[in-house]
C-alpha cells in the first residue's frame, strides 16, 4: 500500500475570499461539489467573518445549510472571534478554524490585537468549541515571513503552534502568508515545531509567490509532515504579498504527490476540470501549471 497524504482544500474559503466580484452561493457550492467528486474529504467550506471586511464570506450561513449531508466530508469554516463562533453553531457547524499569526505586527494589521490578545480571542472560542464537542484546526500564519516586519522568528513561530495546541486544536496549519519561504528555511520551521508538537498534528500551507511552494512541500514531507492545504487553480492569496500568485494550486501539489507514488484519494483528471471550470467562473487564466499542461 501506497502513504498516503492528506490534502485539505481551501478554495472556497481561502481561495475566494479576496476576489473582488461576488460569487454567487450557487456557484460556491458546485465548486464544492464538484471538489467531493476529485475525492476531497477535507474542504474548507467558509468563513464567519464579518461581511463588511470580507464580503464574499456573507454567505456563509446560507451556504453551510445547503452543504451536503451524509458524506465522510469534513466541511472546517472559519471563525475569527466568539461572535462568528455563535453565528457558526446557529448554523450548525461541527468543525471550526482558529488563526493566528507569528508576525506582532501583522496581527495587528490583519486582526487589530497582537499576538497575546489575539490568542486570548482563540482560547475563548476553544473553550466554548470544546464544551460544545466541536473539533477545531490552528492555523499559524506569517510562518516565513511578514510583509510589515519582514523576518520571523521561529521561535515566536513555535510558540504560538504550541499555545493553539495547548488549547486543543486537533491539528496545526503552519502558513507561509506571503510566500517567501525557501525549502531549508520551511524545512527547519517544522522541524523546530515538530520538537514541541507530534508532526502528526501538523499541516503545512504554502503560498507561491516566489514559485517555491511545491519545493517547500517536498521539503517539508521529507521531514515527515502528512498534511498539505491547497487551493484549486492556484485561486487566493494575500491581499499584503506584493505580487502574490495565490496559494499552491491543487493540481500542480496531487500532479507531483502521485508521481511520487503517494496516495491522495483524489482523481487528478478530474480535479483538472474542476480547477478549469473554477477559472472559467472567475474570467482568468489558471494559476496551476499542471492544469493549464493538462486540460483540454
Amino acid at each position: 500500500m501506497p502513504e498516503s497524504v492528506h490534502i485539505v482544500e481551501v478554495s472556497p474559503r481561502d481561495g475566494l475570499q479576496n476576489e473582488a466580484g461576488f460569487l454567487a452561493t450557487e456557484v460556491k457550492l458546485e465548486l464544492i461539489a464538484r471538489l467531493i467528486g476529485c475525492g476531497l474529504r477535507c474542504i474548507e467550506a467558509t468563513a464567519f467573518v464579518s461581511p463588511k471586511w470580507v464580503p464574499q464570506m456573507a454567505d456563509a450561513a446560507e451556504l453551510y445549510a445547503r452543504l451536503p449531508t451524509g458524506l465522510d466530508c469534513r466541511f472546517p469554516v472559519l471563525v475569527p472571534n466568539l461572535q462568528g463562533y455563535r453565528r457558526a453553531m446557529d448554523a450548525g457547524v461541527r468543525e471550526i478554524a482558529v488563526f493566528s499569526a507569528a508576525s506582532e505586527a501583522f496581527s495587528l494589521k490583519n486582526t487589530n490585537a497582537g499576538i497575546d490578545d489575539g490568542l486570548t480571542r482563540i482560547r475563548e472560542v476553544c473553550e466554548h468549541a470544546h464544551h460544545d464537542g466541536i473539533a477545531v484546526r490552528g492555523y499559524v500564519s506569517t510562518v516565513l515571513g511578514c510583509p510589515y516586519q519582514g523576518k520571523v522568528d521561529v521561535g515566536t513561530v513555535v510558540d504560538v503552534a504550541t499555545r493553539l495546541y495547548a488549547m486543543g486544536c486537533y491539528e496545526i496549519s503552519l502558513g507561509d502568508t506571503i510566500g517567501t519561504g525557501t525549502p531549508k528555511a520551511a524545512q527547519a520551521m517544522l522541524l523546530a515545531v515538530a520538537g514541541e508538537i507530534p508532526l502528526s498534528a501538523l499541516a503545512v500551507h504554502f503560498h507561491d509567490t516566489y514559485g517555491q511552494a511545491l519545493a517547500n512541500v517536498f521539503a517539508c514531507l521529507e521531514a515527515g509532515v502528512r498534511t498539505v492545504d491547497a487551493s484549486v487553480s492556484g485561486t487566493g492569496g494575500c491581499p499584503y504579498a506584493k505580487g502574490a500568485s495565490g496559494n499552491l494550486a491543487s493540481e500542480d501539489l496531487v500532479y507531483a504527490l502521485h508521481g511520487m507514488g503517494f496516495d491522495t484519494g483524489v482523481d487528478l483528471a478530474k480535479l483538472v476540470e474542476t480547477g478549469a471550470w473554477l477559472s472559467g467562473m472567475l474570467g482568468r487564466a489558471s494559476n496551476s501549471k499542471a492544469n493549464r499542461a493538462l486540460h483540454r
